[in-house]
């Protein structure tokens, strides 16, 4: 399955007194890498929830991050801590003996740290709930990446026949350069004015002609056309596999390029290595 390692998916749902938002981002990266931010009420599960994305998600630069939302309902649920509050309220009596008439606000009393208590949140529940949450996040997210894969796939088949189309066309000229080359050197050897073996003659012709042999190279670059093709198809992650293969697509244009002595199988040799170096920057977006 051909899919793409850029991805944006959200998602916000009702949650154990408040609300839950969550977010995936995803940039290209060689390995899976994953940044999470969390909420207090969740740092507990950020394990499951590392697990469940590599679980989905093989390659690539991953944000992850959830916001929870207290809802206004909750403020009925707060609690005075009383004996906190004798407390201070003791300590107020005995300042006001070093300085009368002290003024002290119920609300800064309310800020003081441990004043004000929330009722217990139901913490299980809303990690349950955050993770049902990330499960329909990922969802949206590989969908995403499998539409935006589809397009690039799209455009590197149009890349693979164009590699197919120039091993055709060289195998159809291959013929021809043979005997220009024969001729050629035949009538360099008959300009020398010096008398030659005939069987030394063909031996030559021959050890020339195997020298700018690229029969094994038009081999290999049709074998790895078939296997592009085949990746293509495979379920999982392929993206690390074209890599691969995209050296080796260019290790055979190279030597192709090297061994000819024609313009037209030059300037084929040239036309490959831009196809497949417009194939190998499509490759780098893919998981």
């Amino acid at each position: 399955m051909i899919r793409s390692m850029t991805a944006f998916a959200g998602s916000e749902a009702a949650a154990t007194g408040g609300t839950l938002s969550c977010e995936l981002r995803a940039v290209n990266h060689r390995y899976l890498e994953l940044s999470v931010r969390l909420p207090e009420e969740l740092r507990a599960v950020e394990t499951s929830f590392r697990e469940r994305v590599s679980q989905k998600v093989s390659r690539g630069k991953i944000d992850l991050s959830f916001r929870y939302r207290p809802s206004a309902g909750n403020v009925t649920d707060l609690k005075v801590n009383e004996r906190l509050l004798d407390q201070l309220a003791q300590l107020s009596s005995r300042l006001a003996e070093k300085f009368p008439n002290p003024t002290t606000e119920i609300t800064e009393l309310l800020r003081f740290p441990g004043v004000l208590e929330e009722a217990p949140l139901d913490q299980s529940g809303l990690q349950s709930e955050a993770m049902a949450l990330l499960d329909v996040t990922l969802k949206e997210f590989v969908a995403s990446r499998e539409r935006e894969g589809g397009k690039l796939a799209a455009v590197m088949q149009e890349k693979i026949d164009g590699i197919e189309r120039i091993v055709a066309q060289v195998r159809e000229w291959l013929p021809e350069i043979r005997t220009a080359l024969r001729a050629k050197m035949e009538i360099k050897l008959a300009d020398l004015k010096l008398p030659l073996d005939p069987g030394r003659l063909e031996q030559e012709v021959v050890l020339n002609l195997q020298k700018i042999d690229v029969d094994e190279e038009l081999d290999r670059l049709t074998s790895h056309v078939s296997e592009a093709r085949r990746i293509f198809k495979l379920p999982e992650a392929v993206g690390r596999r074209l890599d691969f293969l995209m050296q080796e697509f260019n290790r055979e244009a190279n030597t192709l390029g090297s061994k000819s002595v024609d313009s037209r199988t030059t300037q084929s040799a040239v036309e490959l290595k831009v196809f497949i170096e417009q194939l190998r920057e499509q490759v780098q977006n893919l998981e």
